[in-house]
């Protein structure tokens, strides 16, 4: 291995906890593949334990990368960066920082000297969507477009001509995903489609919302027409996909949702609000029906129509494949090759000559 090809990824590694697997555990399996050297941190749940564990691992194995990676997030976690990013430079360490959270733009609003200064001491800034570019770039002009990507051969793909009444939600039980708005979109459809059923899956992040979303379910007597299973392994996640036709989102707050372009390659029928960078990802009439944010009846008119109108899902669900066949990690990957290679200062070389 060239010494060079040698990075430390800092972000939530937290599928361990019973989490969904986040883009920078994808992205610390890829380049593990490509040939590099990855260390990780941090995997604690704990947010004060994490942030520990971060700069304990920045100094650790400060002689083990050539390299770091740091995802960035708005709210508390924003620190987090600032903090590590300060003793990344006190090593002498170059660093790509990564725009993840769909807040930051309210964020730098309030803390514009913060964002800037954070965001110009890096080397480089990779974004997963075009919002974020957008939005952020009075901050640092030279912003990345690098898209969250997925391995597009593990969705079998099924065209949707003739679907059916079977509802998709994928995401975790958080206030900001807005769950409980899934449920009463559906009771708005049940007396049209008496058979209509609704999946949740994902993992309860603890904030109240599950208790609420199951509070819902039970003042509208939805019982019989939802299923939650939980957390599932990213393995299984096609699968889960698969059982239905139609996939909701429902998100207050958005930026490039991995699990919109997992149901995107499965080509289920995409329903989403319009939320932060959705209108970025997905076009309107085209590979999605988006409606307005919290509305269950746009929600609701917007199923009824996959449902009823001739063509319109199987024109939904092909052009949606399409497009996620853009955010395969053959593509991707290089490109995060490259930006790291010019951001270390690194000319590779052959491995027979290393």
């Amino acid at each position: 291995m060239n010494n060079g090809k040698r990075i430390l990824i800092i972000g939530n590694f937290l599928s361990s906890s019973g989490l969904n697997k986040t883009v920078c555990e994808d992205l610390a399996s890829q380049l593990r593949g490509a040939g590099w050297g990855v260390l990780t941190t941090s995997r604690y749940p704990n947010r004060f334990r994490r942030l520990a564990d971060m700069l304990w691992t920045v100094w650790r194995t400060r002689n083990q990368y050539a390299i770091a990676q740091v995802d960035v997030f708005s709210g508390p976690a924003f620190l987090w960066a600032e903090a590590v990013c300060w003793l990344l430079k006190r090593l002498r360490k170059p660093y790509v920082l990564t725009l993840r959270g769909g807040n930051l733009p309210s964020f730098t609003r309030r803390w514009p000297g913060r964002v800037r200064q954070l965001l110009t001491s890096a080397s480089a800034v990779t974004t997963p969507s075009r919002y974020l570019q957008e939005q952020m770039a009075d901050y640092r002009s030279d912003l990345i477009l690098l898209p969250n990507p997925i391995d597009i051969s593990a969705y079998s793909f099924c065209p949707r001509i003739n679907p059916k009444p079977s509802v998709v939600w994928l995401r975790a039980f958080h206030a900001i995903y807005n769950p409980s708005l899934a449920a009463k979109t559906i009771a708005r459809l049940r007396d049209d489609f008496p058979e209509i059923h609704l999946t949740m899956v994902g993992p309860d992040k603890g904030d109240g919302s599950f208790a609420a979303f199951e509070a819902t379910v039970r003042e509208l007597g939805l019982e019989e027409n939802v299923h939650c299973p939980g957390r599932v392994s990213k393995g299984d996640v096609p699968d889960w996909l698969n059982r239905g036709d139609i996939f909701l989102n429902t998100t207050n707050v958005d930026n490039t949702p991995v699990s919109v372009i997992e149901a995107m390659a499965c080509g289920l029928c995409i329903v989403s609000t319009n939320a932060g960078g959705v209108p970025y990802l997905l076009e309107n009439e085209c590979d999605a029906l988006l409606v307005p944010s919290n509305d269950p009846q746009a929600m609701a008119d917007a199923i009824r129509r996959i449902l009823t109108e001739p063509g319109l899902a199987e024109r939904l669900s092909r052009n949606a494949r399409a497009k996620a066949e853009q955010f395969d990690w053959s593509v991707v990957l290089p490109q995060w090759e490259a930006i790291l290679t010019n951001a270390v200062g690194l000319t590779f070389l052959p491995e027979s000559s290393t």
